[in-house]
C-alpha cells in the first residue's frame, strides 16, 4: 500500500479574466480560486439549513460507496428518501450516502438568484447547474466527465478534497475500456502498488476545498472526490471548443456511452470482468 505522489493545486484569491485565459485555459492548468465567490448571495446563504428549508419535502436518489455489479446500472440509486432527512444524516453523523446532479432549474430554479456565471473567460453551457451533496464518509470514484468539459466546481458548507490527474496520467491509472472510470477496486486513497504497479507512477494534484472555494478542472481531467464532512458542491460546464475534444466528446456521448450500456444489459458481470482484465492488461504493456 502507499500514497499517490501529488502537488498542492495552484490558489489565488482572485484573478483577472485575461490572467485565467492565458494561465490556466489556454494550458489547461488546474487552479483554485478562494474569492470568486464572496460576492454572491450564495456565499452567504448557501448552507445545509437554507437547501433543507426550502426543498425538504422533495424525494431524492441517493448512491453509495458500493460501485454497481452485474446488469445493475450506474444511474440506478441505492435509496430514496426525503431531501430534509438526509440533509439532517448529513448533519448529524458521518454517511457514504451522496446525491448525484441535482438540477437545479428542475428542482430548485430560486437558487440561480443566488449566484452568477463567472466572466471568467469560460463559455458556460447555463441549462445544467448542478449541485452534488455528499456526507464524512462519502467518495466520488476516480472518473473523468464523460462530456469532457471544462467546469469550474463551487464547494459549500463542509471541507472535501479532490485529487486531480491530467489526461497524460491517463496510462498509469487503469482506465477501463469503454468507460469514463479506472478500476473500481482500486483505493485512491490508499492504493495498492503491488497489485497495481503502474500506479506509483502517477502524478497528481490535490486540492482541499472549503466554503466558497472554486476549483477549476479542465477538459477530460480524472478526479476522485472524498467529503470530509457534509456540505455540496455545485459544478458549472463549459463545453469543449477544440475541435478533435469536442469530436471525442460526440463519440463518448453517443456511441460509447450506449456500447457499453447495450453489452452491459446482456453480458452483466462477464463484460465488466472482460473490461477489467483490458485495463491491467493495456496499462501493464505500456509500462513495458
Amino acid at each position: 500500500m502507499g500514497k499517490f505522489k501529488t502537488t498542492p493545486v495552484e490558489r489565488v484569491t482572485n484573478i483577472t479574466k485575461e490572467d485565467f485565459i492565458k494561465y490556466y485555459y489556454r494550458p489547461q492548468k488546474p487552479v483554485l480560486i478562494t474569492g470568486l465567490t464572496k460576492s454572491w448571495p450564495a456565499y452567504e446563504k448557501w448552507k445545509l439549513d437554507y437547501i433543507q428549508q426550502r426543498a425538504g419535502d422533495q424525494i431524492v436518489p441517493l448512491y453509495d460507496n458500493e460501485p454497481a455489479k452485474d446488469k445493475e446500472s450506474v444511474y440506478a440509486p441505492k435509496k430514496e428518501m426525503k431531501l430534509y432527512d438526509y440533509i439532517e444524516i448529513l448533519k448529524t453523523r458521518p454517511t457514504d450516502l451522496r446525491i448525484f446532479f441535482y438540477e437545479i432549474l428542475k428542482k430548485m430554479p430560486e437558487l440561480l438568484d443566488d449566484f452568477e456565471y463567472p466572466d471568467i473567460g469560460l463559455k458556460f453551457f447555463k441549462k445544467l447547474p448542478a449541485l452534488f451533496f455528499g456526507g464524512g464518509e462519502s467518495k466520488v470514484f476516480m472518473h473523468y466527465d464523460i462530456d469532457l468539459p471544462d467546469s469550474m466546481h463551487f464547494h459549500f458548507d463542509g471541507d472535501k478534497t479532490v485529487t486531480l490527474f491530467s489526461p497524460e496520467q491517463t496510462k498509469y491509472l487503469y482506465r477501463v475500456p469503454f468507460s469514463i472510470h479506472n478500476l473500481e477496486d482500486i483505493d485512491m486513497d490508499n492504493p495498492d502498488f503491488r497489485k497495481y504497479p503502474a500506479l506509483q507512477y502517477a502524478r497528481g494534484i490535490r486540492a482541499e476545498m472549503k466554503h466558497g472555494d472554486a476549483l477549476f478542472m479542465p477538459s477530460g481531467y480524472w478526479h476522485s472526490i472524498r467529503y470530509l464532512n457534509g456540505g455540496f458542491s455545485m459544478t458549472l460546464r463549459a463545453l469543449p471548443r477544440h475541435p478533435a475534444r469536442f469530436a471525442n466528446m460526440l463519440y463518448n456521448v453517443v456511441v460509447m456511452r450506449n456500447f457499453d450500456n447495450f453489452t452491459r444489459k446482456y453480458w452483466g458481470q462477464k463484460w465488466l470482468d472482460y473490461k477489467n482484465r483490458l485495463a491491467i492488461k493495456k496499462t501493464e504493456r505500456n509500462l513495458k
